[in-house]
């Protein structure tokens, strides 16, 4: 841009400067022309309209006049041809400042954007290669650009939040791993008590029927104690193992679901699904509006996933005090053992097959709404599929 600017600048001034040069020129010609035509022609024959520079052709006399001429000879008279030379250095002096100020302006611009932009964003090249290394221990520094001061805090907060994740589930790979190995362990033994009461039912050792009744005893034994550690660690598999945090406050339904249309109508529209919001009464909502927005974005991925793609509706009912926000689509719906499940944590349908999914964001979104003093629910709907969210009413 400088140096088009630059390029312009000198392109005016020689653009200008020709023209007045041609203009300088052109009196000149005009002059002689009208002197050449005076040789042959009476002055009252010649129109000063035929020229552009010829101001006037009067009998030479000694007075002052505010114009230039020169000196020709018709019919025995001396006559002075005026003419008038343009000047275009106030154009050409003015079109300097005009550009020459938008030059000094741009230039302040740049260098503004170098040190408040492209300076910052140059420092901030390796912070997302860092992250994606795992590199979670280095803080981010601080910027005070307002352009990216508070992108920077969000990435540190982001940083954070994956660092406190790790550790988390280090933390939780190390218990599961300890629980694994006491498991073990105490399963050994009835195992073991099992096997020895096999052994001897297989070689006869015991030759009454009491000492048989006594060792299938044993055996029933040690397999409900078995059978005990099996349902533990069942238990502990269904205990919740996310930190899910919420903010209760107020907030009213228009700016949950406006978001939510926001995102989703184009993004529909392109692939040609259809998508309405029923209307509503814009109630006041008790509930964290982040995590909100974060369940009703679950229900509509899985609204897109496992829908057959003709249509997406979001409609509301209201119940005891609770809104329902429900996200509804057409297609198949899981059938019941599915449904049964479909909320508990690491499941996925026979629908699910060839689609990628962790089979936790169900299991999430009930969680969160359970905190906020809500539930989430599903069922299956005349040629589709429903998931609907509880949500308390102030």
């Amino acid at each position: 841009m400088i140096i088009i600017e630059i390029l312009l600048i000198v392109f005016s001034n020689v653009l200008i400067t020709g023209s007045h040069r041609r203009d300088n020129l052109l009196y000149r010609i005009e002059a002689k022309q009208i002197a050449k035509r005076m040789e042959t022609e009476h002055v009252e024959d010649i129109s000063l309209s035929d020229y552009k520079t010829i101001v006037k052709i009067e009998p030479y006399d000694d007075s002052q006049v505010n114009y230039d001429y020169i000196v020709a000879e018709c019919d025995g008279v001396i006559y002075r041809i005026g003419y008038e030379e343009k000047d275009n250095t106030g154009v050409l002096l003015a079109l300097n400042i005009c550009l020459g100020m938008m030059f000094i302006f741009s230039a302040v611009i740049f260098i503004y954007i170098d040190r408040k932009v492209l300076k910052p964003f140059n420092s901030m090249t390796d912070m997302t290669v860092e992250l994606a290394k795992g590199n979670l221990t280095k803080p981010i520094t601080e910027e005070k650009s307002r352009f990216f001061g508070k992108f920077l805090w969000g990435m540190d907060m982001l940083r954070e939040n994956l660092e406190d994740s790790r550790r988390k589930e280090l933390e939780y790979q190390k218990e599961k791993k300890t629980l694994v190995l006491s498991l073990s362990h105490d399963i050994k033994t009835p195992l073991s008590a099992i096997e020895l009461y096999t052994k001897a039912l297989k070689e006869g050792i015991y030759d009454s029927e009491e000492k048989k009744a006594e060792a299938l005893n044993g055996i029933l034994k040690n397999a409900d104690e078995i059978k005990r550690y099996a349902g533990e660690i069942s238990k502990i598999s269904r205990e919740d193992f996310l930190d899910l945090k919420v903010n209760v406050s107020e907030v009213y339904i228009d700016d949950v679901i406006n978001k939510i249309e926001a995102f989703y109508h184009d993004r529909l529209s392109v692939i040609h699904t259809g998508f309405s919001v029923e209307r509503h009464t814009n109630c006041l909502l008790l509930c964290d509006p982040d995590r909100l927005v974060e369940v009703l974005q679950n229900f509509m991925e899985n609204a897109i996933k496992y829908g057959d793609g003709k249509s997406v509706k979001i409609s509301f009912e209201e119940e005891e005090g609770y809104k329902l926000i429900c996200v509804t689509n057409t297609g198949t719906a899981p059938d019941e053992t599915d449904m049964q499940s479909i909320f508990d944590s690491f499941y996925r349908g026979k629908n699910t097959e060839g689609i990628q999914g962790s089979g936790l964001g169900l299991y999430i979104c009930k969680n969160l709404m359970q905190k906020m003093d809500g539930d989430a629910y599903a069922e299956a709907v005349d040629g589709g599929f429903r998931a609907v969210a509880v949500v308390k009413i102030v």
